[in-house]
């Protein structure tokens, strides 16, 4: 069984502070400092250049890929990290595409992250090719599944109310129908159990900087199914993508396997940061974090709707159906949530209406869980949320 308050004694939490918020940005893991300063100082500071080499700098993303595909259900190999999310969207939407030429739909549900719809709409504009982005219902794609999609693209859990798609299902669906599948796993991966591999996946994509804890900025990932590696040719074919870098040949030729979807220099430093988060999980079984999950969410859940009356649950009442976060809806969702993390929880705001709160067994504890829901019902309770500081908007909501 996992030791979630060994794994709780990993992070560097704020004393006094319940942090629910990690579905959006993960804590600080202790280790993180101390491998930062190893970077910054021993090798940049010591090795200067050849640390590319002596300190292993280029093979990180390879590395640190194979690390993150035990979590997803991939094999060696088949998992690189580096640049952003939208741009290993990009890359895997494009790829998919032009897996098949035959066909002009992309299909995606209105539960999507905006900026996989933004990447979506761009790369159609890029294109020319007269592509068209079908948006349908969260609950209409398995209808909507037909000959015409080329790709489906969907976030396995929604990021606003948690609600958790069917990966295996809807991919032997897109499968049947002659669709490839994207799948985007920033409120997935290291919340849930995953596996690309079993469920048919042809791509996958994620962050590291929620549950993963890779810290603000940190680069994300792509996963690419074996089957398909030999015929993808990257759209963004960047200079580390190529067969052979150093070589500086003007002409690209792709390299072998998972590197081709390579494109800038990697960002040594937050990948040191999240080579050491990754730590964390050496001792985590994912069928464990899950049940102790929905043990937490259930127990936040039913706190919630018996002490604060006025909130309205927002995400799936199965746990089962949802992923490890939980939000509730309240007219001015906002200046509650401001008032609550002034009291030392902290969720966050999602607009309309939404308080999200993320369920991290890592570091969450069963007394955590009754506190904020006791902390919550007392805002809600004497209208403290009404003050007027807390309603004025942040940069960052």
């Amino acid at each position: 069984m996992t030791d979630f308050a060994a794994t709780r004694r990993l992070f560097d939490l704020p004393e006094g502070v319940i942090y629910m918020d990690g579905n959006s940005l993960g804590p600080l893991p202790r280790a993180a400092v101390r491998r930062l300063d190893r970077a910054a100082r021993e090798e940049w500071g010591g090795m200067l250049i050849t640390a590319w080499n002596r300190a292993g700098w280029m093979d990180m993303p390879r590395r640190l890929g194979d690390r993150i595909a035990r979590l997803i259900g991939a094999p060696e190999g088949s998992v690189v990290v580096g640049d952003t999310l939208s741009i290993r969207l990009w890359q895997a939407l494009a790829s998919a595409l032009d897996l098949n030429p035959g066909r002009r739909v992309i299909l995606s549900d209105s539960g999507n992250f905006p900026s996989d719809l933004y990447m979506a709409q761009g790369l159609i504009r890029t294109l020319g090719r007269g592509h068209d982005l079908r948006v349908v219902a969260p609950d209409e794609v398995e209808s909507a599944i037909d000959d015409s999609v080329a790709v489906l693209m969907l976030t396995e859990v929604d990021y606003r109310t948690g609600r958790l798609h069917d990966m295996a299902a809807l991919s032997a669906q897109a499968k049947a129908a002659g669709a490839l599948t994207v799948w985007d796993l920033a409120h997935s991966a290291g919340a849930i159990p995953v596996d690309v591999t079993g469920a048919g996946a042809d791509f996958a994509v994620g962050c590291t900087y929620k549950y993963l804890n890779g810290g603000p900025g940190a680069p994300a990932f792509i996963h690419v199914a074996p089957r398909h590696l030999p015929n993808v040719t990257p759209a963004l074919a960047g200079w580390l993508g190529h067969r052979a870098p150093f070589d500086f040949d003007p002409d690209y030729r792709p390299a072998d396997g998972i590197d081709r979807m390579r494109v800038g220099t990697p960002p040594v430093l937050q990948m040191a940061a999240l080579d050491a988060a990754l730590d964390v999980w050496e001792g985590v079984d994912m069928a464990d974090l899950r049940q102790r999950s929905m043990e937490l969410s259930e127990r936040f859940v039913s706190a919630v709707l018996a002490g604060c009356p006025d909130l309205a649950l927002a995400s799936p009442e199965d746990p089962t159906a949802r992923g490890s976060q939980v939000s509730f809806r309240h007219p001015q969702g906002y200046a509650v949530m401001q008032a609550l993390i002034e009291a030392g929880v902290v969720g966050d705001f999602r607009a309309p209406d939404l308080l999200r709160f993320g369920i991290t067994p890592l570091y969450l504890s069963e007394g955590d869980i009754d506190r904020a829901a006791e902390k919550l019902a007392e805002i809600i309770g004497s209208g403290s949320w009404n003050d007027p500081r807390f309603h004025r908007r942040a940069a960052v909501t």
